[in-house]
């Protein structure tokens, strides 16, 4: 029995072992910066936006 080589089936193979270790890698990283004690004034300040009355 031989396997069938097809389009879907590359993308599906590229798919899993290229963009999903990718993305997260990326979302690890956005969610370090976001943790990260040097920025918490930033978002301090920043969340405090929407309250302020200007």
């Amino acid at each position: 029995m031989k396997a069938i080589v097809n389009i879907e089936n590359i993308a599906s193979d590229v798919v899993l072992t290229v963009w999903t270790p990718l993305f997260v890698a990326i979302f690890i990283a956005i969610v370090a910066y976001a943790l990260w004690p040097r920025n918490k004034a930033t978002f301090d300040a920043a969340s405090k936006l929407p309250l302020r009355e200007e």
